[in-house]
């Protein structure tokens, strides 16, 4: 029998701090908003990024090109998903990528084989001049040599545990939660 103990590493008060935060962060990288794009990656990377963009256009009283990435398509265990994965739709602003400051925004950067495969399916729609890695969480354990640029919280997470973000959308609530699965002798 397995046993799951869930974690709550941040609220929804803590994950909006750090998203404003982050969001700062994107627009002071960027010396202001001129030529910035955001592109969430699905499905909970997208919704981070609408947060963050809502930050940014509070903060600075313009509209923000956004866009959502399915990277279905072009992840390298394809084969491993199965004969018919669920593909979803890329969206990106009618701007495009071209010579734009691009940030991609995920939930939790972990192997960086997302990270990988959203810059593969980038690069399909054109050439930014610049790509900025935005995650709410690093929790490390890395298998390519990916770093991201903007990042809500660096945890230490054990090889059983898993980083669970949740958002609205999809979970019903928002919040950042560390599971961990022990098995149990019968």
């Amino acid at each position: 029998m397995t046993e799951t103990q869930r974690i709550t590493l941040l609220d929804a008060r803590a994950v909006r701090r750090a998203l404003g935060r982050m969001a700062r962060e994107i627009v002071e990288r960027n010396h202001g908003i001129e030529n910035l794009v955001l592109l969430g990656i699905r499905r909970r990377g997208v919704e981070l990024a609408q947060e963050i963009r809502a930050a940014i256009e509070a903060e600075e009283g313009v509209q923000l090109p956004w866009g959502a990435l399915d990277i279905t398509l072009y992840r390298d265990d394809l084969m491993e998903v199965g004969p018919r994965p669920v593909v979803g739709e890329s969206n990106l602003p009618m701007e495009g990528v071209e010579d734009r400051t691009v940030v991609v925004v995920d939930d939790v950067l972990f192997t960086g084989r997302t990270a990988r495969a959203a810059m593969n399916e980038l690069m399909d729609w054109g050439r930014p001049s610049r790509i900025l890695l935005c995650v709410l969480v690093d929790r490390g354990g890395r298998e390519l040599p990916i770093q991201p640029d903007i990042v809500g919280r660096v945890l230490s997470v054990l090889p059983h545990q898993q980083v669970e973000v949740l958002v609205p959308e999809e979970d019903g609530r928002l919040a950042v939660e560390l599971v961990t699965r022990a098995e149990e002798d019968d």
